[in-house]
């Protein structure tokens, strides 16, 4: 029963986190190079950005939906996220967004919310419609806004500690952090908020970045076999999150990618890889990791640089993944094709 929970809590959590996340990772970077010669895409951009603001209440109705809930269970699910979520804050007398909000509350909020929801079950009868809502906020969701200030403070702990480890050898450190990123992006932590709440810039950005990259890459050969293209795809264009579920049952499905996180992320130090605390949470997602390597480089769009972004963001992550891939499913046996499968449906 336990484990059904958290599987349908978790596969909700990452559909919603990739559908609120997709259309800007995939247009974003892109606009904003075409947007200074072709300024009505500007318009396009601030909705891409919006739609991001919305996962919480993506992630409550996606959860509640794989719960099998009534509608007007899945909307108090949904509102329940956004109250916990901290997607919203007042400024004076008007409220404003505040990017994705803090993704782990959000996570908690909505599991108090469908157990709450459970827990009152068919009770109200006729006063569903009028109840639901009021209680869904009252209790389950008001618990988590309170909740809210108290996980922030817990990921800028774990933010703290990332930014220790940038004060050591880049290429050690580089190596760790690229780890780190890596177990990051597979949790509902958020990558960005954990990098943004700490300022993550340099060559430590960019190590954060190539261990996402690692992972997306990896995961998205891994699965090809046991789902669609797109779905393998997603991976790398959306998030590495969609594997949150699988990650948790079976943590051994990441070996290959916490191995190829660590030889890219010392090659980071390697090559003075940088980014921002923006880049830190994308990966390849719009491109975000390499452009924002070759913007922040001196030289520019110099042949040195272009092979170096080539090689280190697509070349190598594709070869060592597929190769520890093979080592692990092939040879040691660890690891299958089934280990990656999402159901979707």
């Amino acid at each position: 029963m336990t484990k059904d929970f958290f599987n349908k809590l978790l596969n909700g959590m990452s559909i919603g986190i990739v559908v609120a996340l997709i259309p800007n990772a995939l247009l974003g970077e892109l606009m904003k190079l075409v947007i200074p010669y072709f300024s009505p895409l500007e318009h396009l951009l601030d909705i891409t950005v919006m739609v991001m603001s919305l996962l919480p209440v993506l992630m409550g109705v996606m959860v509640g939906v794989l719960f099998k809930m009534t509608p007007i269970q899945i909307a108090s699910v949904g509102i329940a996220a956004m109250i916990g979520s901290g997607a919203i804050v007042k400024t004076g007398d008007a409220f404003t967004l505040n990017g994705i909000g803090i993704v782990v509350n959000t996570g908690i909020t909505v599991a108090l919310t469908v157990l709450f929801l459970q827990w009152i079950g068919g009770r109200l009868k006729g006063y569903s419609i009028l109840l639901i809502p009021t209680l869904s906020i009252l209790v389950p969701g008001l618990f988590g806004y309170m909740l809210l200030p108290y996980v922030k403070s817990l990921t800028l702990v774990i933010g703290s500690g990332i930014d220790y480890v940038t004060s050591l050898q880049p290429i050690i450190m580089g190596s760790i952090i690229a780890v780190v990123f890596c177990l990051i992006i597979l949790s509902p932590i958020s990558t960005v908020g954990v990098a943004t709440a700490i300022m993550l810039s340099g060559i430590g950005s960019g190590a954060a970045n190539l261990g996402i990259v690692a992972t997306g890459v990896g995961l998205a050969i891994a699965s090809y076999k046991s789902n669609s293209l797109g779905t393998a795809l997603a991976h790398v264009l959306g998030s590495p999150k969609i594997q949150m579920r699988n990650f948790f049952m079976k943590p051994r499905i990441a070996y290959p990618m916490l191995i190829t996180s660590a030889i890219l992320g010392a090659l980071a130090g390697v090559f003075n890889i940088q980014g921002t605390p923006y880049s830190a949470g994308f990966g390849l997602s719009g491109l975000v990791g390499p452009l924002n390597y070759i913007n922040l480089t001196d030289t520019g769009w110099t042949m040195g640089n272009i092979s170096i972004m080539v090689s280190v963001f697509f070349i190598i992550p594709v070869m060592l993944n597929y190769a520890l891939i093979y080592i692990f499913s092939k040879k040691y046996q660890i690891i299958t094709n089934d280990d990656y499968k999402l159901d979707f449906e």
